[in-house]
């Protein structure tokens, strides 16, 4: 049976989530529909680029991802379909798919006169997602294109004993987490927004309760957290916030 992910900034107050799984299961009776968040924060299509990254390749092959935030829907924005390494993928055109590989094939989707101007998600593209996960091709769908909006997160700024990168998104602890890779961080002090929060440890225990610390998370980039507590709230630090790893 095939997978769709789900992954938007509708949260789940509303029924919108819910719209979109009645379409897929209309279409699709019986497919595993997996949610991997809700609650981006809305419009923020940086953020969802962020989670898509980390999440899309853990799935098994032929899995559909299924991603919208869509601060433009209803405009010229494009709608897509993209196809990598045997994953699929359907996303308004607004660079949230800006992490996949340069190699990725997308098609430009057609917007039925029908559909409401204020959710694509819905009526343009939980449909596509459907026929994707029922075998349809691609090419079957839309127009190939080769310049999809690409809007990549930072890079970080390497020099001889020293990383200077920045956070790229804020998790619902409170982590900070950054774009500085862990493997072959420069030994040295972590600093953040300013504030020197040590050397990098391994995990949570090796600090007091209330203690900063900055560690390689999960997705293998250094990462600032309070222990039992929120670094964003303790340092007022969010998106963007500088972080140096190294020498000063």
């Amino acid at each position: 049976m095939s997978i769709i992910t789900l992954l938007t900034d509708f949260g789940t107050a509303d029924s919108y989530v819910a719209e979109m799984k009645a379409v897929l299961l209309s279409e699709v009776p019986g497919i595993v529909l997996i949610d991997v968040t809700h609650d981006i924060p809305s419009g923020n299509v940086l953020a969802a680029q962020y989670v898509l990254s980390r999440v899309w390749r853990r799935f098994p092959l032929g899995t559909v991802h299924l991603a919208v935030v869509d601060p433009g829907v209803g405009t010229v924005r494009r709608a897509l379909a993209g196809e990598i390494a045997g994953h699929q993928f359907v996303a308004p055109d607004n660079g949230l798919l800006s992490g996949l590989p340069a190699t990725t094939r997308f098609v430009a989707l057609p917007i039925p006169a029908l559909a409401s101007p204020t959710f694509h998600g819905r009526d343009v593209f939980a449909p596509i997602a459907a026929l994707l996960a029922t075998g349809g091709s691609l090419e079957s769908l839309g127009a190939p294109i080769t310049d999809p909006v690409r809007s990549p997160l930072p890079v970080p700024h390497v020099e001889p004993g020293r990383v200077t990168g920045e956070v790229i998104y804020v998790d619902h602890f409170g982590n900070l987490i950054s774009n500085v890779a862990g493997v072959g961080a420069p030994a040295g002090s972590v600093t953040v927004a300013g504030v020197d929060v040590g050397p990098l440890r391994r995990s949570f225990g090796e600090v007091a309760t209330g203690e900063l610390i900055a560690y390689v998370g999960s997705a293998g980039t250094v990462e600032i957290a309070q222990r039992d507590g929120s670094a964003a709230s303790r340092l007022g630090a969010g998106v963007g916030a500088d972080v140096r790893v190294g020498a000063r």
